[in-house]
């Protein structure tokens, strides 16, 4: 009797993508999308340009600049427009759709992706980027790539690949009033290390996830690199599809109702066996933040840094150097630390969702004046919607200024740069040392509680801000 294996949602997706495996090698694998961005594609045009090799399929490509552009109006720094201009060039000489800086169509890539139908279930998704693994909410298969890996989607559409082992995290029961998907992520991170799913492509599951919203799962995704796993994926459901409808290059008509027939059979089958899987209770789940110099350093908002008799010995000189980088002791409760800066953005929180979390805070409210705030959208829709809202008139009110669609401080490629020894309390993914500037001190945190910190000019609890 033969007996069929079930399947996980990522093996589906997987093997329905495989041209073929090498032996005793990696596989080769077919991509449906390859974004592009102006830090890490000019080197890749450079190989097809040495190598005589033209682009097999540019219409299943789309690039835009995103890390370099500023968030003023003023021009880029130099050499960041030089990338950007060649990646304008790049795309005309090989015919790949371009969303030039300060087009409507234009935004960091993973909010682009997602906003305009172009990210879809069942899609194999890479770029060369970490956060491509946000694309994976939508129920694609997405990863960030190398340079040369690039190269290689450019001139074949396929990549080569290791097959990665499977994992499953669970989030069962309801999210507490005041918690975020950022905060389910930082929780996430704080249990299992950002190493603890290197190797794993991670299936997001579980009732909480279930209930989450589109933008709250691309959240999650997108954090997915974070713990070491360069796919994130959720299965799409009602949610997606209410998500993705109507969207720019989602299937219109009766190919929609076609699409979303098959994208209705891809999930996990109800005997799929993961590699490893874990399930957490979302009711332990608080807002977080973070007190170290990687993402899974961080504690419950209210709750209290490590002290050093808590840890073993072999993490304890790690802890102290991130500590003494910080300027923060063990032991010591973040509540009430004064803030410098506050940065409402990114990739990981830069959607329209997060526009209206952080307004709904600072609503009534005033800006703290120590406090200087970069609140800086996705992308050039997600500003508009902010407008059309009115949430831009809530913000002004506040003493806030809305920016222009910029990775902005996430990473500090561009102008806004946070000072040497400033804490900056912020809602992008990383908080390595410098990431923000060099000698910058990066706290992350939801939406809410960026807002809460906006206005109070010390972190703060969430909680304990009455929203307006």
């Amino acid at each position: 009797m033969n007996v069929v294996k079930q399947s996980t949602l990522f093996d589906k997706i997987w093997n329905a993508h495989v041209v073929q495996d090498v032996p005793d090698g990696p596989t080769q694998l077919y991509i449906d999308r390859l974004f592009l961005h102006e830090v890490t594609s000019p080197q890749a045009f450079d190989t097809l340009r040495d190598k005589g090799v033209p682009v097999l399929r540019p219409r299943q490509i789309f690039a835009m600049p995103d890390h370099n552009t500023p968030s003023t109006s003023e021009e880029p720094l130099p050499t960041g427009l030089q990338q950007m201009e060649a990646l304008k060039r790049n795309c005309a000489e090989f015919g790949i759709t371009h969303f030039d800086r300060g087009t409507r169509d234009n935004g960091i890539i993973h909010v682009v992706g997602p906003e305009k139908g172009l990210s879809l279930p069942g899609m194999t998704i890479v770029c060369g980027d970490s956060h491509t693994s946000t694309h994976g909410a939508v129920g694609a298969l997405a990863m960030g790539i190398g340079t040369s890996e690039v190269a290689q989607v450019l001139a074949s559409q396929c990549i080569l690949q290791q097959k990665p082992k499977t994992m499953r995290i669970n989030i069962e029961g309801t999210l507490p009033t005041g918690t975020t998907a950022k905060d389910v992520a930082l929780y996430i991170m704080s249990k299992m290390t950002t190493s603890g799913a290197t190797g794993y492509a991670v299936e997001y599951a579980g009732s909480a996830i279930r209930e989450m919203s589109m933008e709250g799962r691309l959240t999650l995704s997108n954090l997915s690199i974070e713990m070491g796993s360069r796919a994130g994926i959720i299965a799409p459901d009602e949610v997606t599809f209410a998500y993705l409808k109507g969207r720019e290059y989602a299937p219109k008509g009766e190919a929609w109702d076609k699409a979303v027939a098959f994208w209705k059979t891809l999930r996990s089958d109800a005997d799929a066996v993961f590699d490893h899987e874990v399930t957490y209770r979302a009711e332990d789940i608080t807002p977080r933040i973070t007190f170290g110099t990687n993402p899974g350093a961080g504690i419950a908002i209210d709750g209290t840094i490590p002290t050093l008799e808590e840890l073993p010995d072999n993490e304890r000189a790690q802890l102290q150097s991130q500590l003494a980088y910080m300027q923060f002791a063990p032991g010591q409760r973040l509540l009430g630390t004064p803030v410098d800066y506050v940065f409402l953005g990114a990739c990981t929180n830069g959607r329209i969702e997060d526009f209206r979390a952080f307004a709904s805070v600072v609503k009534g409210r005033r800006k703290a004046p120590n406090v200087t705030a970069w609140l800086v959208p996705g992308s050039w829709a997600v500003r508009q919607q902010i407008i059309d809202e009115g949430l831009d008139r809530v913000l002004e009110e506040a003493g806030f200024e809305l920016r222009l669609p910029s990775c902005s401080a996430c990473l500090a490629m561009n102008a806004d740069k946070v000072p040497a020894g400033k804490l900056c309390i912020s809602t992008s993914n990383r908080n390595f040392v410098g990431r923000q500037g060099p000698g910058a001190r990066t706290v992350l945190a939801s939406p809410l509680t960026v807002a809460a910190a906006a206005v109070t000019g010390v972190i703060t609890d969430p909680r304990g801000v009455v929203i307006v």
